[in-house]
């Protein structure tokens, strides 16, 4: 028992070499499944990953109960007008990374979905910063609420020190650290709606 949790001794599924679709999976599909045989289904590809997925180009590349990674390249594409990534696109991988983590640790014919979340962003990323890796990981999960943690990483980033005058008081944080969050999301027992995160 780990942080209140039972967890199974797992390997974290890296992804496989299948080929990734995207779609949704059905609430019929969804509740035969333990939120974990869910994850690793979207990490091995035997699941299409969501939509939003494909719009920013983001992909689930390890699960394991009560840990999700997911990796993105940012791009042109996901810039805001003042030509750094947008914070939305911080928001959605650490979002989704936490949101699948608590996925992970459900029973069959449980879903969950997103009550809250913090993030605090400590350096811009820009297409030049190359690979995000978002990983989330399970601090807690009760009968309806699970707490999930957050952090985001650029596999390469640069080590200069941002520029006095850029509005970045975090200078001193590792250059590696993009953004860090907490989430809570609240289980949904098969109440004949169709909630998923």
């Amino acid at each position: 028992m780990v942080d209140g949790l039972q967890r199974e001794e797992m390997t974290p599924m890296p992804i496989s070499s299948a080929k990734k679709t995207y779609g949704t999976v059905s609430a019929d599909r969804r509740r035969e499944m333990t939120g974990l045989e869910f994850v690793q289904g979207l990490a091995d590809g035997t699941l299409p990953l969501n939509t939003i997925a494909q719009t920013l180009g983001y992909d689930v590349t390890e699960a394991a109960d009560g840990r999700v990674v997911i990796t993105a390249e940012p791009g042109g594409s996901h810039l805001n007008p003042a030509g750094t990534v947008h914070g939305g696109f911080s928001a959605t991988l650490l979002d989704s990374c936490m949101g699948l983590a608590v996925q992970s640790t459900l029973e069959k014919g449980v879903a969950s979905t997103t009550l809250e979340f913090k993030i605090s962003l400590v350096r811009p990323i820009t297409p030049e910063t190359g690979q995000i890796r978002a990983e989330g990981i399970v601090l807690n999960r009760g009968r309806r609420v699970g707490t999930a943690e957050g952090q985001q990483l650029a596999q390469a980033l640069p080590c200069d020190p941002v520029e006095q005058g850029q509005g970045d008081p975090h200078a001193d944080i590792d250059p590696g650290a993009l953004g860090h969050e907490r989430s809570e999301s609240d289980d949904h027992r098969d109440r004949g709606q169709d909630r998923r995160h």
